[in-house]
């Protein structure tokens, strides 16, 4: 009877009956009642989340936690997701078990501590139990974070931190667990605040009075700093270091420790190492030994503040000490193999300015002389006259450029034998996508495998799309005739209609007039592309074919000639009837560069007798038209393209292919799109193999939009299209261009490769690249910061001529700017490091030449990074040599 009125008090929500009969109960009686309050869980999980089943769950959660004997299932009862909003209360459930052993107690409550810090287990309840079990207080992650928002909540115990802190009798044992976890100062970094009421201050005056080890808070905290971790919780540590005030005497103990965080840690807290050490240094509590070693490091980091700093403190210990010259002077030269110019040249004064003070002693000049090599070629010449050296060799550098090897088409492997392994590659690629070959591959055997064993396919398929969600819908379901109208969603389209779980009338709807793409610039790509898909689809259940026709031969999307006509030969010989958007996509992909083997296939094409042989062999023998006629329009601050009619792709193809051939207008062409995705794009470039301009004019709004609006991934397509085949011409240059001034770091490393690509298949265009980046800068569609840190990483691979050609004829536009801006106007942002990255590209490649505007710039007054860079670039192109 009391498990009874147990659960029906359960039900009814009413938790103080509930826990005055689970007091009455013995452990056996608990355990009765448990398989009642399950199923009541598993009823309530299905019900609908209102107050009628709200009601009953802080009821179950405290009689279910009581109820269990162990204290593995008591955890796991109390943490339980279906819990966490809707739970008995810390109180309540400290007295249902208040009556358990402290041994058990104990376990529960490092089970419970030691669960993630996002089950939010209540810190009351945690505790609670330490204070019921007497156990040893918990350092886990949940239980600190617990137990610093619960000291950080002012509303709870009144007064300050610190009088909080005060009176905690587990106050060191709850710091030192900060210092140790990894997870949880990010958490609370919030609640240190700021102001005298703060963390940092309340910890810092706990050890000033002594309730807190100063010494170990000063070890904690530089520990923390030197293991790392996100710059929030650094932040944390190097407050709280600072709000501690080591003494001289604290921070001369740890010089090793300053040292490494002053080369390795994140720029904040190299900062504060650096300073406390220049400190120490101008102090003479520094050695020159000291010195070099934490030079050494920091010389090489990449913020120029920190590098800056340490060489105007070398300077200042060399002019208050000359004797320390040959220690610390080969620690300037460290400095000369820095990627920044200004750096390499500001050491190098250094090095003037001291060198006389070397003895002839101990090696140092000879040390210098050895680091002369790391200087960019303009500087180096200038230090090995410095100091005497010779060079190995008075023949000019042959300089020696660096591409990546040219991309090489691979044939596209045979279809899958088995469905199992075809079930694999198509598992690969409804997960995480794929490129043209491992599409194409798939997609042919899901028609091969259909065409000889429907059954068995599906069987070996049925594992991979268990967790698709139209897997177990009614193919009747509005919802996914729709789902598919507004795209075949690539494979899936066809896996659905393999399992029956999509109509027939919306597959033959499809094929007789296609999806509703609309009319934006991708609509003519991607309603070709996705023709095949539907017409794939609809013949597995119309009338299934043995092959696909239009399967490419290489990866790019190519397809030999000889093999298709093999294919309709095969087609010719089974009566089969090829698919007329198949059929269509395999003219678009066959090669006719080859007229001999074009002419020679044709021949055996018309022989076949069928409409698809006389059609290829007339495809075959047509001379190829030239790309359509292109002409530049200018949105806002874009230039686009727009172009003119193919004739060829028109006539007899199929509805869904003849917009690839109309006229591509700019402000036509721009209504809905449903195209913000790139898994589909990347099929785009093989769906007309050959003729890359077409996919590069309708793409390049959209790579455009990476510079222009900051968008992110939109240039991800630029390395497949600089390997696809066909003219690079003004749509694909354009493209790089907008790409190497993309906002996000990986659109411009996509443009970089790109760009390479080009260059190493000798398609490179470099003065129309320069002229057309030179024209988006000034009309503000690239901003030259962001262009200077893409050409800077195309040079650092190597290719320092290829850039150089790309620079000539993309600087005059910009110093140009800048002469008409007279004394007065000042240098476009991003300028000054353009110029330094030709510079060194017209020193390491041996470039010589005018350039338009140079002089005037170079003999400007001042010493700006613009000024200062042209002067050197003018040097380097206009000196006979350099050694």
């Amino acid at each position: 009877m009391s498990g009874e009125a147990l659960l029906n008090a359960v039900r009814a929500g009413r938790t103080a009956e509930a826990a005055g009969l689970l007091d009455g109960m013995t452990d056996a009686e608990r355990r009765a009642c448990l398989p009642a309050l399950k199923e009541l869980r598993k009823e309530l999980r299905t019900a609908p989340w209102n107050a009628g089943s709200r009601v009953a769950h802080p009821a179950l959660h405290a009689a279910g936690a009581a109820c269990h004997s162990g204290a593995a299932g008591a955890a796991a009862w109390i943490a339980a997701a279906d819990m966490r909003w809707s739970q008995a209360s810390p109180g309540v459930l400290l007295h249902v078990l208040g009556d358990r052993e402290t041994d058990w107690l104990a376990d529960l409550t490092y089970r419970l501590a030691g669960r993630p810090v996002t089950s939010r287990v209540p810190f009351a309840l945690l505790s609670g139990l330490v204070a019921l079990s007497g156990c040893e207080v918990p350092t886990t992650d949940a239980y600190v974070q617990g137990w610093f928002e619960h000291i950080g909540a002012s509303w709870h115990g009144g007064g300050t931190v610190v009088q909080r802190l005060r009176q905690e009798p587990h106050l060191p044992g709850m710091v030192a667990a900060l210092f140790e976890s990894l997870d949880v100062t990010g958490q609370i970094a919030w609640l240190f605040g700021d102001g005298p009421g703060s963390w940092y201050n309340a910890l810092a005056e706990l050890a000033e009075e002594g309730s807190l080890d100063r010494e170990v808070l000063l070890d904690a905290c530089v520990a923390r700093l030197l293991r790392g971790g996100v710059p929030a919780d650094q932040r944390v540590f190097l407050r709280l270091l600072s709000s501690l005030g080591p003494t001289r005497d604290e921070e001369s103990e740890r010089c090793a420790d300053w040292t490494a965080l002053a080369s390795q840690a994140m720029p904040a807290v190299a900062w504060h190492a650096q300073s406390v050490l220049a400190s120490l240094a101008l102090d003479g509590e520094l050695t020159s030994r000291q010195l070099a070693e934490m030079s050494a490091g920091v010389l090489f980091r990449t913020e120029k503040k920190l590098v800056r700093a340490q060489l105007v403190l070398l300077g200042k210990v060399l002019r208050r000490d000359p004797s320390a010259a040959d220690v610390l002077l080969p620690a300037v030269a460290e400095a000369f193999g820095h990627q920044d110019t200004e750096v390499q040249e500001r050491a190098l004064k250094l090095v003037e300015r001291h060198v006389c003070a070397l003895s002839d002693a101990g090696g140092a000049r000879d040390r210098l002389g050895e680091l002369t090599d790391d200087l960019s070629p303009g500087l180096r010449l200038r230090a090995r006259r410095l100091l005497g050296v010779e060079a190995l060799d008075d023949a000019p550098v042959v300089h020696e450029e660096v591409l990546p090897p040219a991309p090489v088409p691979a044939r596209l492997a045979a279809a899958p034998d088995s469905a199992a392994e075809l079930a694999e590659e198509v598992s690969a690629l409804l997960a995480a996508g794929g490129g043209v070959a491992p599409f194409e591959r798939a997609l042919d055997g899901l028609v091969r495998h259909a065409h000889d064993d429907r059954g068995a396919l599906v069987e070996a398929l049925a594992p991979v799309v268990a967790r698709c969600w139209w897997k177990d819908g009614d193919p009747r379901y509005a919802r996914t005739g729709r789902y598919f109208r507004e795209s075949p969603q690539g494979l899936e389209v066809v896996l659905a209609a393999l399992f029956e779980r999509v109509g027939t009338d919306t597959l033959h709807s499809a094929v007789q007039r296609g999806t509703t793409s609309g009319n934006c610039h991708h609509s003519a790509l991607s309603r070709a592309f996705e023709a095949r898909l539907w017409e794939v689809a609809y013949r597995l259940g119309a009338d299934p074919m043995p092959f696909l026709l239009a399967t490419p031969t290489w990866d790019t999307g190519l397809l030999e000639p000889d093999e298709l006509v093999a294919r309709l030969t095969e087609y010719r010989r089974l009566d089969a009837r090829p698919g007329a958007a198949d059929f269509a996509q395999a003219l678009l992909r066959v090669r006719r560069d080859d007229r001999t083997k074009a002419a020679a296939a044709a021949v055996r094409a018309r022989a076949l007798g069928s409409p698809e042989g006389y059609r290829l062999a007339h495809w075959l023998t047509a001379e190829a038209p030239p790309l359509p006629e292109s002409r530049r329009r200018t949105a806002g601050v874009r230039i686009l393209l727009e172009l003119g009619e193919l004739e060829e792709i028109q006539g007899q193809f199929p509805p869904e292919f003849r917009p690839l051939g109309r006229p591509f207008t700019v402000f036509k062409d721009r209504w809905y799109c449903r195209h913000w995705g790139v898994m589909d794009r990347r099929h785009w470039p093989a769906v007309v193999p050959g003729r890359r301009e077409l996919v590069a004019a309708r793409l390049l709004r959209d790579i455009s939009a990476s510079a222009v609006e900051d968008s992110r991934a939109d240039a991800a397509l630029l390395p497949l299209l600089a390997e696809a085949d066909g003219t690079a011409g003004e749509a694909v240059h354009l493209c790089v261009a907008y790409g190497l001034g993309a906002r996000h770091p990986e659109d411009r490393l996509s443009s970089v490769d790109a760009l390479l690509i080009l260059a190493a298949r000798g398609q490179l265009d470099a003065g129309r690249l320069g002229t057309d980046v030179g024209e988006l800068v000034c009309r503000g569609a690239v901003k030259p910061s962001r262009l200077a840190e893409s050409i800077r990483m195309a040079a650092a691979t190597g290719a320092y001529a290829t850039v150089w050609s790309v620079l000539r004829d993309l600087l005059p536009a910009l110093l140009a700017g800048l002469a008409t801006d007279g004394a007065g106007g000042g240098p476009v942002r991003g300028l000054g490091e353009l110029l330094a990255v030709a510079a060194d590209c017209a020193e390491r490649s041996g470039a010589r030449g005018d350039l338009a505007h140079l002089a005037g710039t170079a003999g400007r007054r001042g010493s700006s990074k613009v000024v200062t860079q042209a002067r050197r670039l003018r040097t380097a192109l206009t000196q006979e040599a350099a050694a």
